[in-house]
C-alpha cells in the first residue's frame, strides 16, 4: 500500500487543484454579488474564507504538493522562496480555519447575545475582525522564515528548506511548536463545538418559548419567518463546523497520539506513514468543501451557481448558432 499511496496522492491533488480553483473563483464572484440572500456580515465572511481557500489551493496545493511530485527541482525549491510560500501557505490555512471561528462566533452573538448583536454584527465590526485576523496570523507565521536551512546548493544557490535541528530542541522552538499546533487547530475546534454547542441549547429554549407565545399546539401549523430565518443561518453554520470538525479530526487524533508515545517519525512505520498522508489530504480538502456546503445549504446561492456554470455552454451554443 505504501509503494503505491504517492500515485495515490497525486491523483488526489491534481483532481484537488482542478477542481478547487474554479470552484473558489465561482464562491467569490457569487458572493461578492450579494444575491444570495444571506446578510451583510455572513456574506463578508464567506467572501473571506473563500479568499483564503483559494489562497491555501494555490500554496499548499499547486506551489507545494503538486509542484514536490511533477517539478522536484526549479525556482520555487530555492530556499528564500521556499521560506516565503511557506509562510504563506501556512497563514492561509489559518486564516481559513479562524474565520470559521469568527463566524461562528458573529452567529453566537447574533443569534444569543440580542444586546451586543447591535454593536458586532455590524459592516464595520466584521471588516474590522477579518483584517485583524489575518494580519496576526500573518505576523505569527513569520517566525517559520527562520526554521529553516538549505539542504543544497546549485551553482552557489542554495536550495530546499530543511528544518534545523535546533528546531526540536530548544526550548523556544519547542514552545512555538506547541503554540502553533493548538492555535491551529486544537483551539478552534475547542471554540467550535463550544460555540456551536451554546447556539443549540439557545435556539431550543427560544424555540420553546415563541412556540409557547404563538399559542402553537399540535394541530396548528403556523410559520415563523424569524425562526425559519435562523434556521436556515444555522444549517449553513453547523455544516461549515461539521466539515471543519470532520476534516481536521485526524490532526487533533495525530496530537494526542504524539502526547501519548512521543512518536514524531512515521517514516519508519506503513501505517503511521499513510495515516499522516490522510490528514493532510482532508485538511487540504478544506480548500474546496465550503463552496459545496453554499450549494447544498442555500437554494439562491444554488440557482446563482448554476447559471455560473451554464453561461460558457450556452455562450458556446450561440456561437455554433451563429
Amino acid at each position: 500500500m505504501r509503494a503505491t499511496f504517492p500515485i495515490i496522492d497525486k491523483i488526489f491533488y491534481v483532481i484537488l487543484a482542478v477542481t478547487a480553483l474554479p470552484v473558489n473563483l465561482m464562491a467569490i464572484v457569487i458572493l461578492s454579488q450579494r444575491d444570495c440572500g444571506l446578510s451583510t456580515c455572513i456574506t463578508r465572511y464567506l467572501v473571506a474564507m473563500a479568499v483564503t481557500d483559494l489562497l491555501g489551493v494555490i500554496t499548499e496545493v499547486i506551489l507545494n504538493q503538486i509542484n514536490s511530485y511533477f517539478f522536484p527541482i526549479c525556482f520555487l525549491d530555492i530556499t528564500t522562496v521556499c521560506k516565503v510560500t511557506t509562510i504563506l501557505r501556512r497563514t492561509s490555512i489559518d486564516c481559513s480555519v479562524w474565520l470559521t471561528v469568527t463566524l461562528s462566533f458573529d452567529r453566537y452573538v447574533a443569534i444569543c447575545c440580542q444586546t451586543l448583536k447591535a454593536k458586532y454584527c455590524t459592516k464595520k465590526t466584521t471588516a474590522v475582525v477579518i483584517a485583524t485576523t489575518c494580519i496576526l496570523l500573518c505576523l505569527k507565521n513569520i517566525p517559520w522564515y527562520y526554521t529553516y536551512e538549505p539542504g543544497d546548493k546549485i551553482d552557489n544557490v542554495p536550495y530546499f528548506c530543511y528544518t534545523k535541528t535546533s528546531y526540536f530542541t530548544e526550548p523556544g522552538w519547542v514552545g512555538f511548536d506547541w503554540f502553533d499546533t493548538v492555535l491551529t487547530p486544537l483551539l478552534p475546534f475547542t471554540l467550535i463545538l463550544l460555540l456551536n454547542a451554546l447556539t443549540v441549547r439557545h435556539i431550543l429554549v427560544a424555540s420553546r418559548v415563541r412556540q409557547g407565545l404563538r399559542g402553537q399546539c399540535k394541530g396548528e401549523n403556523r410559520s415563523d419567518p424569524e425562526m425559519e430565518s435562523r434556521r436556515k443561518s444555522v444549517i449553513l453554520l453547523f455544516t461549515i463546523s461539521g466539515s471543519f470538525i470532520l476534516l481536521w479530526l485526524l490532526y487533533v487524533i495525530e496530537f494526542f497520539y504524539y502526547i501519548i508515545t512521543k512518536t514524531y517519525d512515521y517514516s519508519h512505520n506503513d501505517s503511521l506513514y499513510i495515516f499522516e498522508q490522510v490528514k493532510f489530504m482532508l485538511r487540504n480538502l478544506n480548500c474546496c468543501t465550503n463552496t459545496f456546503v453554499y450549494v447544498v445549504t442555500q437554494t439562491k446561492f444554488r440557482e446563482q451557481f448554476k447559471n455560473v456554470v451554464k453561461y460558457p455552454v450556452t455562450l458556446i451554443v450561440q456561437l455554433i448558432k451563429q
